[in-house]
């Protein structure tokens, strides 16, 4: 599969405390009624940490069948253990999806020769497409490009990397030392065009659950080289970007697509719906742009 454009890191919605199916077909729905290029459920954005195992089954096989292979599942796996990383990602192969959004073990905070023994494992326990899912922010720990470029030469199914790392000399470095097939997509919004006129492919994006088009134009642009249609769209979609993480990644974007008619627009414990304040910022900040 090609991995380039924009896939879309689903929310979940809920309704009175429980997945609202409803909700989620309508919204995978309207993803593919919008040109989206692949659909990424029970990611950070999808809150998968939140779900019990029936409700993250569930999540994923709703998106395999809304797809119906019209665009690519790519769900969002892995643990802080490898052995429970490789339980789940067989699981997950089975339901019918494209590729696997494999995520740095967080918490334990293992050394890069542990970093690659642990995508080694996996790699070589599923055969689907796999995306090294690079978020130091929340796991604790960086995969260093010299540790990434070893994986994608001795492992054909490690194919690309969601790096969001917020770093654009790390993007250079992982580009310049990866094979030349390998993919990197931005893994934060506001970089997209910087990291795609270094070489990123597209984006797997919080934004385009709500401006799918938007975000979806924005990435053609630069994959045809036209970075001052890109940069235009940018320069719109910014500001949108920042007031979709004035908190934590997903409550600003639950809130927002509440208002759109997905969900209620409350996340799971520990996390908690957007405070006013925030609200109002980011209310005024949407309904200022148009697209």
């Amino acid at each position: 599969m090609r991995f380039a454009g924009t896939f879309t890191a689903l929310i979940t919605p809920f309704k009175n405390g429980a997945v609202d199916e409803k909700a989620l077909r309508k919204l995978i729905r309207f993803q593919i009624r919008s040109g989206i290029s692949g659909l990424v459920p029970c990611g950070s954005t999808g809150e998968a940490a939140a779900l019990d195992p029936d409700e993250y089954q569930r999540v994923i096989e709703i998106t395999v069948e809304e797809a119906r292979g019209k665009v690519p599942v790519v769900p969002g796996v892995g643990t802080n253990g490898t052995a429970k990383t490789i339980t789940q990602t067989k699981a997950v192969e089975k339901l019918g999806v494209d590729g696997l959004l494999v995520i740095v073990p967080y918490y334990n905070k293992p050394t890069q020769d542990g970093l690659y023994n642990h995508f080694a494992a996996v790699a070589k326990a599923v055969k689907l497409p796999i995306v090294v899912y690079n978020i130091p922010g929340r796991t604790a720990i960086n995969l260093a490009p010299d540790t990434l470029a070893r994986l994608a030469k001795k492992y054909s199914n490690i194919v690309a990397t969601k790096e969001a790392s917020g770093s654009l000399d790390q993007v250079a470095e992982v580009l310049s030392k990866c094979p030349y097939e390998f993919t990197v997509l931005a893994g934060d919004d506001g970089l997209v065009v910087p990291m795609m006129s270094i070489g990123a492919r597209g984006v797997i994006s919080v934004t385009s659950n709500l401006y799918p088009r938007a975000m979806s134009k924005m990435t053609a642009a630069a994959l045809q080289d036209d970075f001052r249609t890109a940069r235009r769209l940018h320069a719109k979609i910014f500001p949108v970007v920042k007031a979709l993480f004035l908190e934590t990644n997903p409550i600003p974007i639950k809130d927002a697509m509440k208002t759109a008619g997905y969900g209620d627009g409350k996340p799971r414990l520990p996390l908690l719906p957007l405070t006013a304040p925030s609200r109002k910022k980011m209310r005024a900040v949407l309904k200022a742009t148009k697209f």
